[in-house]
């Protein structure tokens, strides 16, 4: 038999089903994993080893019962920014020192009434800001796949970094995930995972730790595309808590896999060659659209002229949310508190000591670009061109493109403390040029493992849909994921 932490989430349903093994054999393998992993990967920070084994039983005995749920029994990782009722929830930030919060998120909600065994809190950037997951209080999160030849250690993405590792190294079957600029995408990409930032609105935001409100949205990592769409379905929900949540249906994604995508429209988007572009990325790119012809869609040229404006708009607009949101950080209610000679003395100690450096910097650039004399010039400005941003997008989907198919990221991994990204944070934030466009016209986006460099390392590729039609997505990602073939990283670890 298959080791069991490397079966689907699909495959985990059926063998539960089969009573081919039970929900906590199934648990006690990733615990193991766990256990003998996690030491050099870094992708968890809290391990719940108690309440994991406490819901793996009552999934055991619902399934006995003939009670199955969705998800039933299926062990996964949290992302350290939902909120989990009485379990470390940090933001991996060390002004949150020792907060467990006394409700749940409605995302992780959502799973735990599908079934759902949670393994632990998954490492990530600070308050989700980073590239890299190098900027997380608990030190760096490894990626388990490494260049051929070669033991150097590099970043797995951010700011969902634990999440892409944990789900690549098999220490859970999926992982939940947030995205706000790329933070999903990216590490999918660089993991050789499957993972999708849903339409802004599809997925409740309550209980999560806020960083930008308007770019914020939750969604899954997992191995492939059936398993993405499985536990999307269960993620998702209308909530009366978060006013951007949109009471639509949400249909079985799953039953859209296989479907043919004859006639289906594919634009390609010439601002999406950009300068410098490495020629794998190109050639990768090429190949996606090659196999999307050869399976019936018609490949369109199409025109996002703003996509220029896109990084520097989003750099003015995340951070000025995040310097608001941010604020609520005092020392004053919960989490960390350094005294200081009065009440403004302890605010500015425990700021100074409780946020990193990458999460000050967006602070002040925020505060900076909301401030009197600069908030026209920057912020209202910035609101001004993400309008023709998200214009773009929509006229391209009046002309009838069904989805857009892009690159991902511009490279595969790179180094941990790389030299030419340590020191240069708009270096880093080129990272996120794909991507960012999805978040600031609140469109869904998915990344799809598509191939290796030649340094062995995985590249993925990225479709962007139409809102809330995550289906026409989940239909064409599994195009590219049959023509692909699936990847993994050689065990090292």
């Amino acid at each position: 038999m298959t080791e069991l932490t490397k079966l689907t989430i699909a495959q985990i349903r059926a063998g539960l089903s089969a009573k081919d093994f039970t929900a906590v054999e199934l648990t006690d393998a990733y615990l193991g994993a766990i256990d003998a992993a996690n030491g050099k990967l870094n992708a968890y920070v809290a391990v719940t080893a108690d309440k994991a084994r406490e819901m793996a039983k009552a999934s055991d005995q619902r399934i006995a019962a003939g009670e199955a749920r969705a998800l039933e029994g299926v062990p996964v990782g949290v992302k350290d920014l939902f909120a989990t009722e009485g379990v470390h929830t940090q933001a991996c930030s060390h002004i949150l020192d020792g907060f467990k919060p006394r409700y749940e998120s409605t995302v992780t909600a959502n799973l735990w009434n599908d079934g759902a065994v949670m393994l632990g809190k998954l490492n990530m950037d600070e308050f989700a800001m980073g590239s890299s997951n190098e900027t997380s209080y608990y030190g760096p999160v490894i990626n388990p796949w490494r260049a051929k030849d070669s033991e150097r250690d590099l970043v797995p993405g951010g700011s969902s970094g634990g999440s892409a590792a944990a789900v690549a190294a098999w220490l859970c079957a999926g992982a939940t995930a947030t995205d706000t600029g790329g933070s999903i995408r990216q590490p999918a990409a660089f993991t050789a995972t499957v993972g999708i930032k849903p339409t802004y609105g599809r997925c409740s935001r309550w209980g999560t730790v806020a960083f930008a409100s308007s770019l914020d949205q939750a969604g899954p990592i997992t191995r492939d595309v059936r398993d993405a769409a499985i536990m999307l379905k269960s993620m998702a929900s209308v909530d009366l808590k978060d006013t951007t949540s949109v009471d639509v249906p949400v249909p079985d994604y799953e039953a859209a896999l296989g479907q043919s995508i004859k006639g289906l429209k594919i634009g390609i988007p010439k601002e999406y060659r950009v300068d410098g572009m490495p020629a794998e990325i190109e050639a990768l790119w090429q190949k996606g659209i090659d196999w999307m012809r050869d399976a019936g869609a018609e490949i369109v040229d199409i025109s996002l002229p703003h996509t220029k404006y896109a990084l520097a708009t989003y750099y003015i607009v995340a951070p000025a949310e995040a310097s608001s949101n941010l604020a609520r950080y005092d020392g004053v209610r919960y989490g960390l508190r350094v005294p200081g000679k009065d009440i403004t003395e302890m605010y500015e100690n425990t700021r100074a000591e409780g946020f990193g450096r990458e999460v000050q910097r967006r602070i002040m650039i925020g505060t900076y670009v909301l401030s009197a004399g600069y908030y026209d010039a920057y912020y209202l400005r910035a609101q001004k061109v993400r309008s023709l941003i998200k214009r773009d997008f929509d006229l391209a989907f009046e002309a009838g493109v069904d989805a857009i198919l892009t690159p991902a990221t511009p490279s595969a991994a790179f180094g941990i403390a790389d030299e030419n990204l340590a020191n240069d944070p708009v270096k880093m934030y080129l990272n996120d040029i794909f991507t960012v466009t999805v978040n600031m016209a609140g469109l869904p986006g998915m990344t799809v493992p598509a191939g290796l460099d030649s340094n062995g390392l995985p590249l993925g590729l990225q479709l962007i849909g139409r809102p809330f039609d995550e289906e026409t997505l989940f239909r064409a990602a599994h195009v590219i994921e049959q023509s692909a073939g699936r990847f993994e990283p050689s065990r090292w670890w």
